[in-house]
């Protein structure tokens, strides 16, 4: 017998709050994170994230922008 894993889950609540998250420092201050600019988050991608939360959101921005997902943020805008 083949044992199956469940499929991934999805956070709904967390891509919500992903959506509302705004940039707290910087040049892009206030901005939302799902807008900022893509060279930026590539930057701090090759920089390293921030520790915590905002690095965690950051890091998930940037897997979404680099892997062409930016049409999940639409609904949330």
């Amino acid at each position: 017998m083949i044992k199956t894993e469940p499929g991934p889950t999805f956070d709904h609540q967390a891509l919500i709050e992903l959506a509302e998250m705004r940039m707290p420092f910087g040049k892009h201050q206030g901005m939302r994170l799902i807008d900022l600019p893509e060279p930026y988050v590539v930057w701090f991608a090759q920089q390293g994230f921030p520790k915590g939360k905002l690095g965690q959101m950051l890091g998930t921005v940037y897997e979404i922008k680099v892997n062409g997902l930016e049409y999940l943020f639409e609904p949330l805008r």
